[in-house]
């Protein structure tokens, strides 16, 4: 009876000690598995998605709310963009206007979903704002455009670069790893707009594109700006503005014009057509990235081709 009864503790002991065993086996495994997670990351629109993988890399997962060939000033968050929202570890927005503003869809989404503030990163901060508006008879507002000028970007990746170290200080070293190699790309477009807009000659430094999207990079690099609409709003191309720019052009005489990739063609064929200038074989970008394999596919494209495009447009006089 005793053999029997010390049988059986010495079964019941073994068999809590291996379950105990399992269960610190299980949570070192969860422990590894939490450590290991992904930074939750939501961003606006699809230049800023980019940035977040240059800097964050295999760190990150991103959610884009804006997707390609959308206006990300009036958008309007599917379901999933909510549930990514409310899970997000850190969210970033362009700022600017861009998102609307304050009042706008992106900080109404966060309001909604009770994020934390101190997870929601403006990357425009510290960066002096162009206002847009006052002469079209529009109220003035901030023009939102400003990351297409090199040293915006610049900013942007050091905002960048600096929230994800804050809110994921474990992996320092890699996002400023990270991010040392893509300012050097940044600093490299830079000395590009410099050098290229320097080549071109005086009289031909005038950009015509059909928005007035490039104000930053414009007032940075030395190019003089026309377009048939300063501001976006429910009338575009109208027979007001498009005389106005007609009459402009007859006294400028640029070497053409540049139409960009996401906006009505129309006005600026039209503006082309009275005022006798062409309108430039290949578009440029004025507010996003095209898709994954696309041949403008990140912001680094997006700058270099901008760039190689006007300088060829301009010097083809």
């Amino acid at each position: 009876m005793k053999r029997f009864f010390y049988m059986t503790f010495t079964i019941i002991m073994a068999i809590f000690f291996l379950a105990a065993c399992n269960n610190d086996g299980d949570s070192k495994e969860n422990n590894d598995a939490q450590s290991g997670e992904k930074l939750k990351v939501v961003s606006s629109f699809t230049i800023i998605t980019d940035m977040v993988h240059q800097i964050g890399g295999d760190h990150v997962e991103v959610h884009n709310l804006v997707p390609t060939g959308t206006d990300p000033h009036e958008y309007e968050p599917l379901p999933e963009d909510i549930k990514k929202a409310t899970d997000a570890d850190v969210l970033f927005l362009n700022g600017m206007n861009l998102e609307g503003g304050k009042d706008g869809w992106f900080y109404k989404m966060i309001d909604s979903v009770n994020q934390n503030l101190d997870h929601v990163f403006e990357l425009n901060k510290g960066v002096k704002p162009k206002y847009i508006g006052k002469e079209s008879g529009v109220e003035e507002e901030v023009n939102p455009h400003s990351f297409l000028d090199p040293q915006v970007g610049i900013k942007m990746a050091e905002n960048l670069r600096d929230a994800l170290v804050k809110i994921d200080p474990d992996n320092k070293a890699v996002y400023e790893e990270n991010a040392d190699k893509y300012l050097h790309e940044l600093r490299d477009m830079d000395a590009q707009y410099k050098e290229k807009i320097g080549e071109i000659p005086e009289e031909d430094r005038i950009l015509v594109t059909s928005e007035r999207a490039f104000q930053y990079m414009t007032e940075r690099y030395g190019l003089e700006e026309a377009y048939v609409w300063e501001i976006d709003t429910e009338e575009l191309g109208t027979p007001e503005q498009i005389k106005s720019l007609v009459d402009t052009l007859k006294e400028k005489q640029p070497p053409v014009l540049f139409l960009e990739s996401n906006v009505d063609p129309r006005p600026l064929e039209t503006v082309s057509s009275e005022s006798g200038i062409d309108i430039y074989e290949k578009e440029i970008y004025s507010d996003e990235i095209g898709q994954k394999g696309d041949p403008v596919d990140t912001y680094i494209k997006l700058l270099q081709h901008n760039i190689d495009i006007i300088y060829d447009g301009l010097k083809s006089n």
